[in-house]
């Protein structure tokens, strides 16, 4: 146990500590001194980022009877999501100052979505995976909810409601797949696959599987709560649920497609039509749309297809596609969410709220502006890097598959119209006596805006390098 401890759980105990000191703190402290929860919520992740230095990759460690399991591919999702986690704690400055009596649960609550998030990439069972799962997503309900008003808790409630039911899918694909093969370990499943022919069973308990887990991705047909949870939420914690969740179900997802779901040929042209179905209703419903929130729920779904998708299309190069692809995805995100999060204490997100703002602030309106460009795939950022090497992957997979890259390139196409309802007002002449909205930032919303554009442009710039190491983590998972 001691060696698994310390070859694996370093990072994932450090923020279980963590969780339990806010816990402690906001039982003992009063409530004036709710400014240092952030704090303390900032020491604790980028403890654990450090930490995962003393991870084992290589050779592959499997601990505690197997249930877990450290490779390059999990230390990558897990960087990835607690450098999410730390950028999404410095935008809550905001939201913490209205629940200050609650801040150090608060953050507690956020800790341990990042703590469950963690665990679901390490995981290798299901067993574990499914409690990781619910980790998650119950830290998910809190989050939504923490904003007072009706409209939030109308989100976490269908939110939970979603999950609810995806849950279920999940695990009756789970029972059959146990049924089959006598086993919830990952590797196990995958052995005997390997050596005994494939049943419709195990097609149908690989689809419900996948369909359980991409429900948090908001794929068809679990797609219509991220409208009302977008909108009912406040901005960091969209901020959280754009990343977070996504990385998570996407960093096991691929895992089970590769290993114990990988021998499903079914399975793959199931889930490329969910996503193209997904594709079409995200893009055609943003069209109409004039609110910001609303439009970024499309794209989130939107986004989250095309890279399903190609995940399903299982190979090294289609997965290393899906991990550059999120990378990307995240960050872009991430800044956009800042940028709204500067308009936190106003409700009004309608696209023409934001007229004339780059005439307000040049700065960062202009990084919005770019990680808005990237969002929608347009040359020089990350976004257009991710969207021609995912198409690329696609092409190579097959000419069956043809129709489905046609498809998403005319959808792609679509959506610049509702990404240009975003950008275009940012630029308007206004009238002199026109009231220009005044920003009211702080250094966390700064540094978390310019830096996301900062990368998104580097990326797009000078990709190769970041583009090496998916290759190298996509040939050793």
């Amino acid at each position: 146990m001691i060696n698994d401890i310390f070859n694996i759980l370093l990072p994932h105990i450090t923020i279980g500590a963590f969780i339990i000191l806010m816990l402690i703190l906001g039982m003992i402290l009063s409530p004036r001194y709710y400014k240092y929860a952030r704090i303390i919520a900032v020491i604790g992740i980028s403890a654990a980022i450090a930490l995962l230095s003393t991870t084992q990759t290589e050779p592959q460690y499997f601990g505690f009877k197997n249930s877990i399991m450290s490779d390059s591919y999990t230390l990558l999702f897990n960087f990835i999501i607690l450098v999410c986690g730390f950028f999404v704690t410095l935008l809550t400055k905001n939201l913490v100052k209205t629940v200050k009596r609650s801040a150090y649960t608060f953050y507690a609550i956020l800790l341990t979505a990042i703590f469950g998030g963690m665990n679901i990439v390490s995981a290798n069972d299901f067993l574990t995976l499914l409690v990781s799962v619910e980790l998650l997503g119950f830290s998910s309900y809190f989050l939504i909810s923490v904003s007072k008003g009706y409209y939030s808790k109308e989100a976490a409630f269908k939110y939970l409601l979603t999950s609810a039911v995806s849950t279920g899918i999940f695990l009756f694909g789970v029972s059959y797949l146990y049924g089959i093969t006598g086993s919830l370990n990952f590797s196990n499943i995958y052995e005997y696959i390997t050596a005994n022919e494939t049943s419709l069973v195990y097609t149908i308990s690989a689809i419900m599987i996948i369909l359980g887990l991409a429900s948090k991705l908001a794929v068809f047909p679990f797609a219509n709560w991220i409208i009302d949870v977008y909108k009912g939420c406040e901005t960091s914690i969209l901020a959280f649920l754009s990343t977070i969740p996504k990385l998570a179900m996407f960093g096991i997802i691929c895992r089970l497609m590769v290993f114990p779901l990988s021998n499903s040929f079914e399975l793959t042209f199931v889930i490329a039509i969910l996503s193209l179905i997904t594709a079409l209703w995200a893009n055609t419903y943003a069209i109409r749309e004039n609110n910001v929130k609303v439009i970024l729920a499309c794209s989130a779904s939107a986004n989250a297809s095309y890279a399903l998708l190609t995940a399903s299309l299982v190979s090294v190069y289609n997965l290393s596609t899906v991990i550059f692809y999120l990378i990307c995805y995240v960050i872009m995100n991430i800044g956009v969410f800042a940028y709204l999060n500067i308009y936190g204490d106003n409700k009004n997100f309608d696209v023409n709220y934001f007229q004339g703002l780059y005439h307000k602030n040049h700065g960062l309106t202009g990084a919005y502006a770019l990680l808005i460009i990237g969002l929608a795939g347009i040359p020089i950022t990350s976004g257009f890097i991710a969207k021609i090497y995912l198409f690329t992957a696609i092409a190579n997979s097959g000419f069956v598959f043809v129709p489905f890259l046609l498809g998403l390139l005319l959808l792609t196409v679509i959506a610049l119209y509702y990404y240009l309802k975003i950008l275009l007002p940012l630029f308007h002449e206004t009238d002199k006596n026109y009231d220009v909205q005044k920003f009211s930032t702080n250094f966390s919303q700064k540094f978390v805006l310019v830096s996301s554009a900062f990368i998104t442009l580097i990326i797009g710039l000078c990709p190769e390098m970041l583009i090496e190491l998916c290759r190298f983590i996509a040939y050793n998972i």
